[in-house]
């Protein structure tokens, strides 16, 4: 059996007296794709912004990596994201987007950060101004910043949004070849068929409660 990567318990969230989140408790293992489906808010982001550590739950706990979110570290320790629209500087080039966003932690350098725009299709254009980029080529630089640091847990909110066809082709590729190199992914869309392709196991969101349909 494969390990648990991220373990929500009785996850509660209330926002300005909205109950956003009701008793939520779901596994998600490692190496695996694990997709999540529902309506808009239904509690899909929240979930994944509690997850990411964003968000402060009213109640309940998050483990990733056997350590519990807001309590053992603030946010998970080797995690790629995106949640809603990507959003970057558009008079500095794609390259120099990821660059500023990587300095902080200082893990990678130009290698790393061309090898990310490679894998995603946009190498060509690492030296253009985000400005130029069309709408799908801003989310394959949004999926390049999410995974160029080498994450073992990608969060991936309609990762799929603004890609074409061939567009949609490439990244599904990408999160393959990330599941087979052990990566974790959660993964959020409204497509049904990127989730019924990619994922190993599904959740249906409604109203802020959860269920495993497969």
């Amino acid at each position: 059996m494969a390990e648990v990567m991220v373990k929500v318990q009785e996850l509660f969230l209330e926002m300005k007296k909205d109950s956003i989140l009701k008793g939520i408790s779901s596994e998600f293992e490692q190496g695996k794709i694990n997709g999540l489906i529902g309506r808009n808010g239904s509690g899909k982001t929240m979930l994944m912004k509690c997850i990411c550590g964003f968000v402060k739950p009213t109640k309940g706990s998050i483990q990733v990596q056997g350590k519990v979110i807001g309590k053992d570290r603030d946010f998970p320790e080797s995690l790629g994201l995106i949640i809603e629209t990507p959003g970057f500087i558009p008079y500095y080039s794609g390259y120099k987007n990821l660059k500023i966003l990587a300095e902080p932690n200082g893990k990678i350098g130009k290698e790393e950060i061309m090898e990310a725009m490679k894998c995603v299709g946009i190498a060509e254009a690492a030296h253009r101004k985000v400005g130029k980029y069309s709408l799908g080529m801003r989310q394959r630089l949004g999926i390049a910043q999410a995974i160029m640091e080498n994450p073992q847990l990608l969060i991936l909110d309609e990762p799929f949004n603004g890609l074409d066809k061939e567009g949609v082709e490439d990244i599904r590729k990408v999160l393959f070849n990330l599941k087979e190199q052990g990566k974790t992914i959660i993964l959020a869309s409204h497509n049904g068929e990127d989730i019924n392709l990619l994922c190993d196991t599904v959740y249906e969101m409604e109203k802020g409660m959860i269920k495993k349909i497969c």
